[in-house]
């Protein structure tokens, strides 16, 4: 049935089918949650039990999935279900989106079971865009449901906090990421096992690291800074190469962009906790040599300055900073940090 492939939100899955039934589902709802835990993929198959056509008589909480309502969700062209975001060049939401949103929603239903709207980076919504939900919050159209996406509930503005149902998404747990990653072919072994530890319970993270590509640069990249001296020109160019292997869509650079950090957050952190006697908690055995090089190299506090330089680089790369900028500052902070042990 249509709700068996959301995996590890089962009491989620539980509360709204108990609301449903009775008749009781809120008009707005934000969902909040570590991106790659199955938010927005929620949200789509909610709205597609709104607007099924033929849910099963015995339980109309289990759409269909063979109407034709059912077959246009999964299609994403529904004329009763509006999904939008933040552009991939903007910094936020911009108020016309929002706008946009909210007159479809306001529209007369096409198939006549009522309108769905999903706003995806819900997080991104500046005090403007926010205001101009007011009305539709206050006094939803008939039959309309409106879910908004995000991380965090402190993210969130008063004004849209106070208006909708939280409903907290919490990271899957390792095994049945284990299983989705299978799912997706991810081959069995060393590389499916640090990415189910890396992912932190989210399976959209852990299928964007399952790259072999993105291992192999890795291993480049660590094996430059762990061994001096560092060129930062050198490695700043290996590096934006790379990323512009992702292809021409400047959100696929991006988001490789931050994939290569989170690996070399994930390193420096291991040189963090060797650097104090205690273990790796996902670098390989091959690896230690690297690591206690690197944390001979300087002092924890030093360490955890250059940490929080390549968390400053991937604020920038998800804020749209130009790539080679930020990633060539990051270089050269770098270079300076792992030898002076400041990064500033």
């Amino acid at each position: 049935m249509s709700w068996q492939h959301i995996r590890g939100h089962e009491a989620l899955v539980s509360e709204f089918a108990h609301a449903f039934r009775r008749g009781r589902l809120a008009h707005a709802y934000l969902f909040t949650g570590p991106a790659g835990v199955g938010k927005r993929l929620f949200a789509v198959e909610l709205a597609k039990t709104l607007l099924c056509e033929r849910a099963a008589t015995s339980d109309p909480w289990q759409a269909c999935d063979g109407c034709a309502s059912c077959k246009l969700v999964a299609a994403g062209n529904h004329p009763d279900l509006a999904i939008a975001g933040r552009p991939e060049d903007a910094n936020e939401l911009p108020i016309q989106v929002v706008r946009d949103l909210c007159q479809t929603l306001a529209l007369k239903s096409a198939f006549g079971r009522g309108k769905v709207a999903i706003l995806d980076d819900a997080d991104d919504l500046n005090e403007a865009a926010a205001n101009s939900f007011l009305k539709t919050l206050e006094e939803p159209p008939p039959q309309s449901h409106l879910i908004l996406v995000g991380t965090s509930a402190q993210a969130q503005l008063p004004t849209i906090l106070s208006r909708c149902q939280l409903i907290a998404f919490r990271p899957l747990p390792d095994a049945v990421v284990r299983d989705l990653l299978r799912a997706q072919d991810v081959a069995e072994g060393t590389l499916l096992e640090r990415v189910v530890k890396l992912a932190n319970g989210s399976p959209g993270q852990a299928l964007a690291l399952a790259d072999p590509e993105l291992w192999d640069f890795r291993g480049a990249l660590i094996q430059a800074i762990a061994r001096p001296p560092l060129d930062s020109v050198a490695l700043s160019q290996q590096w934006m190469q790379f990323i512009e292997k992702a292809g021409k869509e400047s959100v696929n650079q991006r988001r490789r962009a931050s994939l290569t950090l989170q690996l070399l957050l994930d390193f420096l952190h291991d040189t963090l906790r060797v650097g104090v006697g205690a273990g790796p908690r996902s670098a390989e055995a091959d690896e230690l040599p690297l690591l206690r090089e690197l944390a001979g190299r300087g002092d924890p506090d030093g360490m955890l300055d250059v940490i929080e330089r390549v968390l400053e680089a991937e604020v920038q790369v998800n804020r749209y900073v130009q790539l080679v900028l930020a990633i060539e500052a990051l270089c050269d902070a770098l270079g300076r940090g792992l030898q002076t042990g400041t990064a500033r």
